[in-house]
């Protein structure tokens, strides 16, 4: 029926797709206007509402249409409007104030939809799916943390992998971590991938996207009678700035400190 219709009336922000049969190529009519179909002409699409974005929302646009600079999208010699072919676009409130259409081709890959808060001591794991120049240049498979507090901003070629909390370190206590791969560490340290070591800062602690937080570790509680024995597994350099060869053997007492929480090679 909706072909068989020769008048439409289109009004404010509702659009048609017009195919026209001699020359194959399907263009847009928007309102408002009164539309009238010709012999040759027939509606593929619509009438359908404009797509309209709230504050602080997005959507994503499958074969967005190609753009000059000036913003108008660009036709071929035949009238036909141009589209990025198997591309994604972001599109967000404060770019598109207005209402917009679709244009032949474009669809809605994710519709209309609130941007993420990614709350304080929080962070979203993110990785890149393909080469990205914006905001920051990421190759392919290279992972980052998005930290709170903030709106994350989807973009296209990244991929959120998961919500990450801050691990709360209390006194006593100490984080284990491991590195994933070879990476510097917040204290500027160069850590080896599978390494092991105590990050020993009251606080919360949001690991970095190159470690993983392997456990809590507390401290010996040392007094007058009860000291710890301890054995080295590697040669490193412990709490107290002593220097320890493989295999040694030492005891920590009071005297050393009131309390005592061991290293990962103790």
């Amino acid at each position: 029926a909706m072909a068989d219709t020769s008048v439409f009336r289109l009004a404010p922000y509702s659009y048609i797709h017009v195919l026209d049969n001699n020359t194959n190529v399907t263009t847009m009519a928007i309102g408002p206007q009164t539309f009238t179909r010709q012999d040759h002409q027939k509606v593929v699409k619509g009438p359908e509402q404009c797509i309209t974005i709230p504050p602080r929302s997005y959507c994503i646009i499958a074969n967005p249409v190609q753009r000059d600079s000036k913003g108008v999208p660009v036709n071929d010699e035949y009238g036909q409007v141009l589209l990025k072919a198997g591309d994604l676009e972001v599109r967000l409130a404060e770019n598109w104030t207005d209402p917009f259409p679709l244009y032949p081709g474009e669809s809605l890959q994710t519709k209309v939809t609130p941007l993420e808060m990614v709350p304080v001591n929080s962070g979203l794991r993110l990785r890149a799916t393909r080469d990205i120049s914006e905001p920051v240049k990421r190759v392919a498979g290279e992972e980052w943390i998005f930290e709170g507090p903030g709106t994350y901003v989807p973009a296209v070629g990244v991929q959120k992998a998961e919500l990450v909390r801050a691990t709360v370190i209390k006194p006593n206590v100490a984080l284990k971590l491991k590195a994933r791969k070879k990476f510097v560490d917040r204290s500027g340290v160069t850590r080896n991938a599978g390494e092991e070591w105590l990050w020993r800062q009251e606080g919360s602690y949001l690991a970095d996207v190159d470690e993983e937080v392997v456990e809590k570790v507390e401290a010996y509680v040392l007094t007058e009678k009860r000291a710890l024995h301890l054995r080295a597994s590697s040669t490193f350099t412990d709490a107290f700035g002593k220097k320890r060869q493989a295999g040694e053997e030492w005891l920590v007492t009071i005297k050393d400190a009131e309390t005592h929480i061991p290293d990962v090679f103790e």
